[in-house]
């Protein structure tokens, strides 16, 4: 079942970077969530209950709740335009992807580690890059944010692949996932928001000093 829940991230990373319906990008987010929760229960089971059950309710309630709806309303308050404008074509998007992915695979299986599994170090990384990847190939500030918790996620995802290990490193990884996502969240979506009316990026070239 985990290595389900790891297969259909990777499909995710992918529909991710080629969509170009905001709302569909925002609905794979949820999806992320419910994988990265299904992947705590396979992976974590070993650890503290309460420990578990403090990253069993971020995952759930956060990630997989709380940030694409809180997206979502942002969307609908600001009338933002709903279609993606990305700097990079999908078709090409698709190849960048597919090489982050495939890279991360061999790098992942050329490590030779008996705490560590290949496909979710693999998987982590591909989430990290493909985060990476949307920040600087997407013209909407508000994916920018979709970019930042793709990356998020992928940082979590990592973390669970030793959470048997170091479950302290689990819980303050979360914490830290979600002291910061209120502070970006919070400061910049209703600040931004106010000022520009579709939240894309080619308008800051007008400021002046």
């Amino acid at each position: 079942m985990g290595m389900l829940f790891i297969l259909l991230f990777f499909v995710s990373l992918f529909y991710i970077a080629i969509s170009g319906r905001l709302f569909t990008v925002l609905n794979l987010l949820i999806l992320q969530g419910l994988l990265l929760f299904g992947v705590a229960i396979i992976e974590l089971n070993e650890i503290n209950i309460v420990n578990l059950l403090i990253v069993l309710l971020e995952t759930l309630i956060f990630k997989a709740w709380f940030m694409p709806n809180y997206l979502k309303k942002v969307v609908n308050r600001n009338n933002i335009k709903r279609q993606v404008n990305p700097y990079i074509s999908g078709f090409n998007s698709l190849i960048i992807i597919s090489v982050i992915i495939i890279g991360n695979l061999i790098f992942a299986y050329y490590i030779q580690n008996t705490f560590l599994k290949p496909a979710y170090i693999a998987a982590a990384f591909s989430g990290i890059l493909t985060g990476l990847f949307l920040i600087i190939s997407r013209k909407e500030i508000l994916m920018h944010l979709v970019g930042y918790v793709v990356l998020e996620n992928g940082i979590v995802l990592l973390s669970f692949s030793v959470g048997k290990e170091m479950p302290f490193a689990v819980n303050a990884g979360i914490l830290l996932d979600i002291l910061i996502s209120v502070l970006i969240f919070g400061l910049f979506i209703n600040k931004i928001g106010k000022m520009f009316e579709d939240m894309d990026i080619t308008k800051l070239t007008s400021l002046s000093d």
